[in-house]
């Protein structure tokens, strides 16, 4: 799940908080003229998470926020732009920041590529 219901979701001692609002979701489309499908794309997650944290359903977690925050950053050419009505192939992942950074980790610590390697034999080759 990569969102949490209002009211359910946790924050750490001594942290400060301020939720994230469906209007800060809009404003943040609309500052990097993206879709919601740019977004979620960008996210790696479905546009109807996107759609949810609009409609004030759902909310990000701290990981999107702080993803969003990001983007925010370092602007409109960091959103991965799909084409309308066209489905993202996973292929297109690659030109994707997020995707390098974990590339590099992975690469600088063994153990953490032996996890994940691990993890990637309970999954198939084909998306589901």
């Amino acid at each position: 799940m990569v969102a949490y219901r209002a009211g359910g979701g946790r924050v750490a001692k001594n942290a400060i908080h301020r939720p994230v609002t469906p209007e800060d979701i809009k404003a943040l489309r609309k500052e990097l003229g993206c879709t919601a499908r740019d977004l979620a794309t960008t996210l790696g997650i479905e546009q109807k998470e996107v759609l949810a944290w609009e409609a004030g359903d759902l909310f990000p977690t701290k990981r999107f926020v702080d993803q969003m925050q990001t983007l925010r950053q370092k602007g409109p050419s960091a959103v991965l732009k799909s084409a309308k009505g066209k489905a993202v192939a996973p292929t297109d992942r690659i030109s994707d920041p997020a995707f390098w950074a974990v590339v590099k980790k992975l690469l600088l610590h063994p153990a953490l590529f032996d996890q994940v390697a691990k993890l990637a034999e309970t999954y198939g080759d084909e998306k589901k």
